[in-house]
């Protein structure tokens, strides 16, 4: 990354330099200074959405980040990465749509990543397919690493099949996070009910079901390999915070419930087995709620205080 010189050359006028030092500091918040620019656009004046060439999806995808407020004026600074993951039938653009998350870190020294997982949410490896986890664990870091200042802290936290992303990259790959967030997670894939659950997030995109992990007898040891809770050894070490609510048939739009109410099972079997290999958590489980925003967006900020002290920034 370029450096303006201390003092400005004889016969540079002070407002020259001054009009240098505010591109200067433009070309570091947008990426300018190390070749990104041409792959990132300016959504606001921390927000921007860069497009990140990835061997592991073949192909480029999007990845929304929420720079530091002092990110231009700070060329020295390193930062930790927050890294949120969306939900099922959502994309990237999910939480700075349904959330203040731009306000909530103004002030606050850390970067926000929103990386894709496609249409399905689900940030796996898929069979003869995609591999969202590399590119979520692996090649947005690295690329936030060389261009944006990331500091080799992370913390992951993310809704419905983005909680399952959550857990299942710091379950699968230990120490990468400091800290693990879920809110309403699938975090037992092979619970009851549970493939038939992520079959038909598949089966909506208009792709096989098996194109996921297989199919769920046939190849369970895949199934469990790509399991949070069969992997939950992998945990131990990493800060977590884990919501889920019972669910309820409640008036309009019953469906928000009924899926709450299916992965209940699920995220107590997964609490269970933390509690079992004496993996501290942090957990909420309430009665009602749904599969939704409203009830999401609370629960982060209540997990907020389990980030913030793994990224080592003010709560």
């Amino acid at each position: 990354m370029s450096h303006l010189p201390q003092q400005p050359a004889a016969g540079v006028s002070r407002r020259t330099v001054t009009r240098a030092a505010a591109a200067a500091g433009l070309a570091a918040l947008f990426g300018a200074a190390t070749g990104t620019a041409r792959a990132a656009t300016r959504l606001g004046p921390r927000t921007l959405d860069v497009s990140v060439p990835s061997a592991a999806l073949g192909r480029s995808a999007p990845v929304r980040l929420i720079l530091p407020s002092d990110f231009g004026t700070r060329p020295e600074k390193k930062y930790p990465v927050l890294y949120l993951l969306h939900g099922a039938h959502d994309d990237y653009t999910s939480w700075t749509r349904e959330t203040d998350i731009e306000a909530f870190t103004a002030g606050r020294d850390l970067i926000v990543a929103m990386p894709d997982a496609g249409p399905t949410g689900i940030p796996s490896v898929w069979r003869g397919g995609p591999d969202y986890e590399t590119f979520q664990v692996k090649e947005v870091p690295a690329l936030l690493a060389r261009d944006y200042r990331a500091s080799g802290t992370r913390a992951v936290a993310g809704v419905s099949t983005g909680g399952y992303g959550a857990m299942a990259h710091a379950a699968r790959h230990p120490g990468a996070f400091t800290a693990a967030a879920s809110y309403s997670g699938v975090l037992d894939t092979t619970a009851p009910g549970v493939p038939a659950i992520m079959d038909a997030i598949v089966a909506r995109e208009n792709l096989p079901a098996a194109s996921l992990w297989g199919n769920p007898v046939f190849n369970l040891l895949t199934w469990r390999d790509f399991n949070p809770r069969a992997r939950a050894t992998g945990l131990r070490g990493t800060a977590l915070y884990v919501s889920q609510g019972s669910g309820v048939g409640g008036g309009g739009d019953p469906l928000p419930g009924i899926l709450e109410s299916a992965l209940w099972p699920s995220a107590q079997g997964f609490a269970r087995t933390l509690a079992l290999m004496g993996i501290p958590a942090t957990t909420h489980f309430y009665g009602g709620g749904g599969h939704d925003w409203a009830h999401w967006k609370p629960e982060f900020t209540a997990s907020w205080p389990v980030l913030a002290r793994a990224l080592g920034v003010p709560e």
